[in-house]
């Protein structure tokens, strides 16, 4: 293709804008998912995608569906698209760039004239983000058929009710997720792709605008761990016959780390985080030998031997500090996800738009988790674009700058315009 497409600026600027008119919480903004902020977010879509004259689609979870015609409606379709929902007092840009970058690219192909051969579905998803129910991709995986139906009896951490009275509250159909209703067939998806603001501070770093990602971790996660010790009298109480839940956990991050610093020295890629990490307020003191801490752990790599490797040094390293301390591990329920990885061609299409478009660009993977991880492990080709950020992500100072936007966005209208496979 000769023709430039460019994104289409003033409704990009026009639909995040009124995303945060409504769902600024400051610090930042709040949408939750299956509450109003998500669902005022969906209706925003919706109407933007109507006056594109885009067919929605609405499933069981709540997933909208936009879509316009193809030349040959029989093929199957272009997918794109992210979600909307927000963590708490989070940025506005995280998850509804991808919404907003699909329906900016349809509309740049409206203005150009051009009708492309498979018809384009932007796609919005429900509670991509996992803080408020402890469960990864619950809309992805539902338009799949794929989520679990105990999920539906997971409390949201704000209100304590649970997913399925939430989603009946919105007139939408849990019986039908609970029983593996599916909305998506890999079989009818040609490609999907989300553009996404980096969470981290690579391309910003490097004073590069979009980024071709090559594989989205996996994770496994322990959410309401407890190292159990034994409370004492901190003077009373000698280091012999101390049970102290902090030093203990303090051995185990201390021994995570070193391994973390060990594979990264590999040339391996794998993160570890301990988020949370407490005493009881009601029991702890100035002079008290501390008897218990909660904590969080999540562990990610996009290496499945990575995070085979790790949770096994977990295993044998919670039972030498038991034995160490007199303490004891409860780890509680084990979440996590699969690692993916992006399609080989449609990088390197990408990547070639970029090149011939004079836009700058480079290769990636996600250290977080997103949507797209759930079509490439469905074998739908699967790709994401990242978009160059400031301020990281999952907090009320995240940013990206509209043209770095507009680039990415460019690049996508490009890639669905020139598909006549």
């Amino acid at each position: 293709m000769t023709q430039r497409l460019e994104a289409d600026r003033e409704l990009s600027e026009r639909l995040f804008a009124g995303l945060m008119d409504f769902s600024r919480d400051d610090p930042g903004v709040t949408r939750a998912p299956y509450g109003d902020g998500e669902q005022r977010a969906h209706d925003l879509m919706r109407n933007a995608g109507l006056a594109l004259r885009l067919t929605p689609e609405i499933d069981a979870a709540g997933n909208m569906f936009l879509t316009m015609a193809g030349r040959d409606p029989s093929l199957p379709v272009w997918m794109v698209g992210s979600h909307v929902d927000t963590v708490p007092h989070g940025g506005n840009f995280d998850g509804a760039a991808g919404v907003i970058g699909g329906l900016a690219a349809v509309a740049s192909l409206r203005r150009a004239g051009i009708v492309p051969r498979r018809s384009i579905t932007v796609a919005v998803f429900r509670a991509e983000e996992s803080t408020w129910f402890p469960a990864s991709y619950i809309g992805s995986r539902a338009a799949f058929g794929l989520l679990p139906a105990d999920v539906l009896d997971l409390p949201r951490s704000d209100s304590g009710q649970s997913l399925r009275h939430h989603m009946t509250q919105l007139g939408l159909r849990p019986d039908a997720v609970a029983a593996g209703a599916a909305h998506l067939s890999p079989a009818r998806i040609h490609g999907f792709v989300e553009l996404h603001i980096e969470q981290g501070p690579v391309l910003d770093t490097q004073a590069i605008p979009v980024g071709l990602v090559t594989g989205i971790a996996g994770s496994f996660r322990y959410r309401k761990a407890v190292c159990h010790g034994t409370y004492g009298h901190s003077g009373a109480v000698a280091r012999p016959y101390r049970h102290d839940a902090v030093f203990a956990m303090a051995d185990l991050i201390t021994d995570l780390d070193a391994l973390w610093a060990e594979i990264e020295a590999e040339g391996q890629r794998a993160t570890i985080t301990v988020g949370e990490f407490f005493t009881d307020p009601t029991m702890h003191a100035f002079a008290k030998v501390p008897g218990e801490v909660r904590f969080c752990l999540d562990v990610r790599s996009e290496n499945v031997a990575i995070l085979d490797r790790i949770e096994t040094h977990l295993d044998r390293l919670v039972g030498a500090i038991e034995a160490k301390r007199g303490v004891h591990f409860r780890l509680g329920k084990r979440t996590g996800s699969t690692p993916a990885v992006m399609s080989r061609p449609l990088h390197d299409a990408l990547a070639a738009h970029a090149t011939r478009l004079g836009i700058a660009h480079q290769s990636l993977a996600s250290g977080a988790g997103h949507d797209t991880a759930v079509f490439a492990n469905q074998g739908v080709p699967s790709m994401m674009l990242f978009i160059r950020n400031q301020n990281g992500s999952h907090n009320p100072d995240e940013q990206m700058r509209m043209e770095d936007f507009h680039d990415a966005v460019t690049l996508l209208a490009h890639l669905l315009a020139d598909d006549e496979a």
